[in-house]
């Protein structure tokens, strides 16, 4: 794979027309629907976070018209997105490696067909405060960054987010042990909180750290640039498309049109600016509200890559971040069984 850093419960609406039968693409597991028009509707988990970016781009671009498939969003969390997947709300699922290995983890029969996304595009955003007693700038170097927050208050709002902090923060020699920590609900509480002057900065995935910046309320001192423990190079996937081994089975043309699609669309990321008309209206698409230069920035922060295949290097170090870098998934593991790219182009 070449890589080039640019960086709900919902149940599918199945539309049948009166007397129509179920046309080739059906399954008792997940079904989906071919209107008069020809195309099959299917149902799409989506995070809202700029990994969606492939998927919004791949409409925006009529990519997946080009394959007679039409959309659905399904808004789903960490938390459901899984459960989604398998109770066949949803028949794709935009998801995170962690999720997806933690499927694995306990059985669960899901098949990752292209990768969307590599790398983690994390910020870590200091309140200007912090910023100016501590001399930072978002062109100080890492280390100077870690040492800075060495004695500090950090907020999290999840173990994984805390855990990634901790990577960068011991790569230089900073014990996150030893930093006061506070357990926010959501990425957005994380800005509340640093607006506040609850905490001296938090960490999470764009685009909230760089809204912050843009506001004018903190400064962005550490991204996958800086802190290469977060790009794909040493973390592997950051986002995968998901679906049941049984609906890729009995669906492998929409399954095909569908991954195919995605493909076009992270080539097209992967070979575009960021400021390109067609990915700033996918951006808008998938993060509403955001600012334009927020939203370009952040489209920078992810490894697009050339080709949505899968491998086995990529994979081992998936895992290894996963299960040995952040801890999330103690018994994470992945077979060849587990991915594939033969629905790739």
């Amino acid at each position: 794979m070449n890589h080039r850093m640019n960086r709900p419960y919902l149940v599918l609406a199945v539309t049948l027309l009166s007397g129509a039968a179920c046309l080739t693409g059906c399954s008792g597991d997940g079904s989906t629907s071919v209107g008069s028009d020809g195309k099959t509707t299917v149902s799409v988990g989506v995070s809202g976070n700029v990994f969606d970016m492939s998927i919004r781009l791949a409409e925006e671009n009529g990519y997946f018209d080009k394959q007679n498939i039409k959309i659905k969003y399904v808004t789903l969390t960490a938390a459901t997105g899984t459960s989604a997947l398998q109770s066949n709300s949803v028949q794709f699922l935009n998801s995170s490696p962690t999720s997806y290995l933690a499927g694995l983890s306990k059985g669960l029969p899901e098949l990752s067909v292209a990768t969307n996304g590599g790398g983690n595009p994390l910020g870590i955003a200091v309140s200007t405060e912090f910023a100016k007693k501590h001399g930072l700038t978002a062109e100080t170097p890492a280390a100077q960054v870690a040492k800075a927050l060495a004695d500090s208050t950090a907020g999290a709002s999840s173990a994984n987010t805390k855990a990634e902090a901790g990577i960068f923060l011991k790569a230089h020699g900073v014990d996150p042990g030893k930093l006061k920590w506070v357990s926010l609900p959501s990425p957005a509480a994380d800005k509340a909180a640093l607006t506040k002057g609850e905490v001296d900065w938090f960490i999470t995935s764009e685009p909230i750290p760089l809204q912050v910046q843009h506001e004018g309320d903190g400064i962005v001192v550490a991204d996958p640039s800086k802190v290469p423990e977060w790009a794909y190079e040493q973390a592997g996937y950051g986002q995968v498309v998901v679906v049941k081994e049984s609906y890729a089975k009995g669906n492998s043309a929409t399954v095909k049109g569908f991954a195919t699609a995605v493909q076009q669309a992270t080539t097209y990321l992967d070979t575009h600016a960021a400021d390109d008309k067609a990915v700033l209206a996918a951006a808008r698409a998938s993060l509403p509200g955001i600012p334009d230069d927020v939203l370009s920035e952040s489209v920078k922060q992810v490894d697009w890559p050339e080709t949505a295949e899968q491998d086995a290097a990529g994979w081992k170090k998936t895992v290894a971040f996963v299960k040995d870098g952040i801890g999330a998934v103690p018994d994470a593991s992945v077979s060849s069984d587990n991915w594939t790219n033969k629905y790739l182009p």
